[in-house]
Formats: structure tokens, C-alpha cells, sequence
């Protein structure tokens, strides 16, 4: 199991420490009704991690399409390493028709399967990987509802065994199934889910579905060393160890919610191996998720000089 104490502080102002994380999941495009727009909960939260000083290793496959160079192209343009990024001729690349809702809910429809879904790592390139000693190992649920996706999850896991495990839960309508949930709590060493997600997780774990008991019962039966529940406008809850918080939410217009939680969970990540107090990690991630939702777009132009919170 990954060990947050054992990670160098990250400052957000000397950029003396930069931390590697492995970043494994799709890339695909939002279409919204009137608009196309690059992201996919790993891509996006990899791009909000850079801004925040990380080096993102983003693992994710594209197709032999326009699309796919189209993609390409964009991830280079934020400043991410592409070199991960396989290109692949079995299937195209991944789209998701976006819906947005009253308030900041959201429903995908995502298209299956798509050209992350074809994604190999060899042996050769896990051992890189491991090479570049990543402190944290973010991934998903979309990507690991396959037989393959899921081997490859677990490939990494086995190679890293030391590494935080972050785990961004991300449900989407039929593209998992309650016992792969229940495998990747259990996995995990960080989770983040939304308020929905908990009730859902509820259901099926029989865990407390009042958020703080939710917590501390998750932690005790899956040995989770931090977990956070976003509450929407209401902002967050955060049990890390044994502390416990709840933090408001900014006031703000929201103009597109798309990637705000992905933003939220780098800036979430970035407290915990920072070694911040509780409620420091939960009013700067409440800060940066705001930031994004009042942006259109999953990853919006922001600066960390606005999100700091001094």
C-alpha cells in the first residue's frame, strides 16, 4: 500500500519538488450539443495536476483518426507528455455525447469500446514507469469495467505496490458493476466520489450512508488513508486520518461543471502530499474546482496565483 507520509512536501511557490504520477484511463472527446471539447476524467485530472507543478505520465490510447491527431495535438499543447499515448488502428477514439443538467449534474453517454480500451502496456514500458518512481497511481472505473482494462490496472498495481493509490470513482450509467467497485475501494488508498456516488456505494457496500460515518467505516474496512466527498455547491467533506472536516463551497456562476471534479481531485492530491492541514487541502480544492466550473470548458485557462489560499 502507497504511504503519504513517505512524499517530499510540493511547494506552489520555490518548484523545487516535482513529483512524477501515473495517470492511466481514457481520452476522449465531450459532444455537447453545439461543441466538441478534448477531456476524460484522467486527461483532464493530468492537466490540472501539471498546472500544480506534477509530471503527469498519462497513460491512454488514441485512434488512427482525425480525432485522435486532433487530440494528439491538444494534450501536447497543455504541456503533457505524449510519449505515453498509444495510437490505435483497432478502434476509434473515444467520444462521450455530454448532457448538461440543472445544477451540476451531468449525464455521458460514452461510446464503447474506444481506442483506450486497446491499451497494452509491455514489459519494457512498466518497467519505465517504475523507473520514473511516480508517488501516486490515479485511476478510475470507466477504464477498468473490461476484462483488459482491468489486467492492466492490476499489471501496475503488482509493479507498484508502494505507490498511493488514488482512486476517482467517476461512475457512469452501465459501464460498471458493483463487485469492480468493490475491488477498486478495496485497492485504493485515496478515494474521491461525489454525493451521489456515495449513496450508490451505500447500497451495494452496506456502509453508512451519512457521509462522515461513510468515511470513517470506509477507512476502517478498506484502509483508506484519506477520503473525500464532494458535495456540489455545498463543497466538500474530508476525513484524512482520523481528522474530519466539512468545508463551504465558493459562490460562484457556474458556467460549465465538465472537469471540475477532475480539477478538485488534483488540487485535493496535491494538499495530501503537500502535508497540509485538513482544512487548507479542502478550501484550495473547493478553490480550483470553483475555478473550473465558473470557465467553460473541462480545462479552462486558470493560474495557481488564483487558487492559492494563503
Amino acid at each position: 500500500m502507497g504511504n503519504l507520509t513517505n512524499c517530499h512536501n510540493l511547494s506552489l511557490q520555490d518548484g523545487r519538488a516535482v513529483h512524477s504520477i501515473l495517470v492511466v484511463g481514457e481520452v476522449l472527446w465531450d459532444l455537447f450539443e453545439h461543441s466538441t471539447a478534448l477531456g476524460g476524467a484522467p486527461l483532464n485530472f493530468a492537466a490540472h495536476a501539471k498546472r500544480l507543478g506534477f509530471d503527469p505520465l498519462l497513460v491512454s490510447a488514441v485512434g488512427a483518426d482525425c480525432l485522435g491527431k486532433a487530440a494528439l495535438q491538444e494534450i501536447a499543447g497543455l504541456g503533457l507528455d505524449t510519449s505515453w499515448l498509444e495510437t490505435s488502428r483497432r478502434y476509434p477514439t473515444g467520444t462521450a455525447r455530454v448532457a448538461l443538467g440543472p445544477g451540476d449534474k451531468t449525464r455521458f453517454v460514452i461510446e464503447r469500446p474506444a481506442a483506450y480500451d486497446a491499451i497494452c502496456l509491455r514489459e519494457e514500458q512498466i518497467a519505465r514507469i517504475v523507473q520514473r518512481a511516480p508517488v501516486c497511481f490515479y485511476y478510475g472505473t470507466l477504464f477498468a469495467s473490461t476484462p483488459e482494462g482491468k489486467a492492466q490496472i492490476d499489471k501496475l498495481l503488482h509493479a507498484l505496490a508502494a505507490v498511493t493509490r488514488f482512486y476517482d470513482l467517476n461512475l457512469r450509467p452501465g459501464n460498471y458493476s458493483v463487485q469492480l467497485v468493490i475491488e477498486l475501494l478495496e485497492l485504493a488508498d485515496v478515494v474521491k466520489l461525489n454525493e451521489e456516488e456515495l449513496c450508490k456505494v451505500h447500497k451495494f457496500t452496506r456502509l453508512p450512508s451519512e457521509i462522515e460515518a461513510f468515511c470513517r467505516e470506509g477507512s476502517k474496512r478498506y484502509g483508506w488513508k484519506a477520503v473525500c466527498v464532494t458535495l456540489g455547491a455545498r463543497g466538500c467533506a474530508i476525513l484524512c486520518g482520523e481528522e474530519y472536516i466539512e468545508a463551504a463551497g465558493q459562490t460562484i456562476n457556474v458556467a460549465d461543471p465538465v472537469g471540475a471534479g477532475d480539477a478538485f481531485a488534483a488540487a485535493f492530491l496535491h494538499g495530501l502530499i503537500s502535508d497540509w492541514p485538513v482544512a487548507k487541502i479542502a478550501a484550495f480544492a473547493n478553490r480550483v474546482g470553483a475555478l473550473v466550473a465558473s470557465r467553460h470548458g473541462a480545462i479552462p485557462d486558470w493560474t495557481v496565483e488564483e487558487a492559492v489560499v494563503s
